[in-house]
């Protein structure tokens, strides 16, 4: 004991040596003789450590709080500015009610399912009302157009992606979300008949190239984008879990492989965000948000794809040859740039919640690492969090984006706080952390975040 108070009474006198009351350094030098520099606290631009599960839920909270007041789930006569609750009152004028985003879009595909996440996560039902509600009210419209056909004429309806969908867009996101719902026993009867036709249009109908590779015609004939992995391969496997029928855990699996194979890039780890059948030279711009679409699509995947499943090996080791890459390019803030092997590009929020997420379900499912992948994860959610403001908005997320195959392209996309790519990949990402925290022992360990082994 006598020896131990010698010490800290010799640090105290160190200390002293150096500050005076305001703070302010002496005339004696630190140096590597006198301090213990290594122990010198780094100006770190984001919080550095893993973050209190009460602060990752306090920024859900705000997320949702913003959101549930911006997205009313309400329909209204446009003239009248009445709100329609008899359905046999609409007519051509019949909208929903005005708000910040679209109850119906991909994105918001994307924030239904994050909603059912952190309400499974948090135990706070809010969430899944949020979702459950809204999916509802889309269903119930669609029952409705469907059955009077003549006031859809003209497919002008308010539900009419629901019912004509024709692209990807339309229907993968929207379609993944409805079955998670409807798995957990919400609204079943009601969703399954929207369910049915969005998995139609993607395993059917959707133009492919001839090896049944999903693809578009723009902007250029036979293109693959990479974005499209993650409009087709979650509502896939979601129907392989939902129906037990293995032709869409085959179809998920082809998808993955097929694109990786012309895509992917395998010494940066990276994919490139389009390819043309036409080109004989591929442009590789590696965007961030179109990747964070292809790991996202394998993380979902995975989850629900059985172990038996003879492609199952083959898509685990794309995504472990992907994290490894998306790895590498992390930003020392926590965030991954716009062009994730460009620098010099913007720091970007969506594609950071996105791999968030998607490395912490990955290291919480066991697909990877812990040891080598947790400092990634919790890193990135620290950014994504300054990124939430006070209003709940999510700053910092690129525009929706179409294809180029110049660098200007990607370098100069507007950011927006109503890009609505930012929301669901934030609460997948802060629902996924809080399991994370609280199945894995993390500490600072001669500085820095380590997961603990003992």
């Amino acid at each position: 004991m006598k020896t131990t108070s010698k010490i800290l009474s010799a640090s105290f006198v160190v200390i002293a040596l150096f500050f005076n009351t305001n703070g302010q350094a002496q005339n004696q030098r630190a140096t590597d003789a006198t301090t213990p520099l290594h122990l010198l606290q780094p100006d770190y631009p984001v919080h550095y450590g893993a973050p209190a599960i009460d602060s990752v839920k306090a920024v859900l909270n705000k997320v949702y709080n913003y959101l549930d007041q911006v997205t009313p789930a309400k329909v209204i006569d446009k003239t009248s500015k009445q709100v329609i609750s008899d359905f046999s009152k609409l007519n051509k004028d019949a909208a929903f009610a005005p708000g910040d985003f679209r109850l119906i879009s991909y994105e918001w595909g994307v924030t239904y399912a994050g909603m059912l996440l952190a309400s499974e996560v948090t135990g706070d039902q809010k969430y899944a009302e949020y979702t459950a509600k809204r999916l509802k009210l889309i269903a119930d419209l669609a029952d409705f157009y469907r059955n009077h056909p003549d006031m859809d004429v003209d497919r002008s309806s308010i539900v009419h992606s629901v019912l004509h969908p024709h692209a990807l867009d339309d229907a993968g996101a929207m379609c993944a979300a409805m079955i998670k719902t409807s798995r957990e026993g919400n609204d079943t009867e009601a969703l399954r008949p929207v369910i049915d036709n969005f998995i139609d249009y993607i395993h059917n109908e959707q133009f492919r190239l001839t090896d049944g590779t999903l693809a578009r015609n723009r902007p250029q004939p036979n293109t693959l984008w990479l974005d499209d992995l993650f409009m087709s391969v979650p509502a896939l496997a979601q129907m392989g879990k939902l129906t037990g029928d293995n032709q869409y855990y085959d179809d998920a699996v082809k998808q993955v492989l097929q694109f990786s194979k012309r895509m992917f890039n395998a010494e940066k780890g990276l994919y490139m965000h389009g390819w043309v059948q036409g080109m004989e030279v591929h442009p590789q711009y590696h965007w961030g948000r179109a990747n964070g679409w292809a790991v996202m699509a394998m993380v979902e995947l995975l989850d629900v794809l059985p172990k038996t499943h003879p492609g199952y090996q083959a898509v685990l080791n794309q995504l472990r040859a992907h994290m490894e890459g998306l790895a590498k390019y992390q930003d020392g803030t926590g965030f991954w740039h716009q062009l994730l092997d460009r620098n010099d590009t913007y720091l970007e929020t969506s594609a950071t919640a996105i791999y968030t997420y998607a490395t912490a379900k990955a290291i919480n499912d066991g697909l990877i690492d812990p040891l080598a992948f947790t400092p990634v994860a919790i890193l990135g959610w620290n950014a994504v969090a300054t990124k939430v403001n006070a209003k709940g908005q999510v700053e910092g997320t690129c525009v929706g984006t179409g294809m180029g195959f110049d660098p200007a392209f990607y370098y100069y996309r507007p950011i927006n706080v109503f890009a609505a790519h930012g929301y669901g990949p934030v609460m997948l990402a802060g629902a996924e952390i809080i399991k994370l925290i609280q199945t894995h022992d993390l500490g600072i360990n001669d500085s820095s975040l380590q997961l603990k082994t003992n």
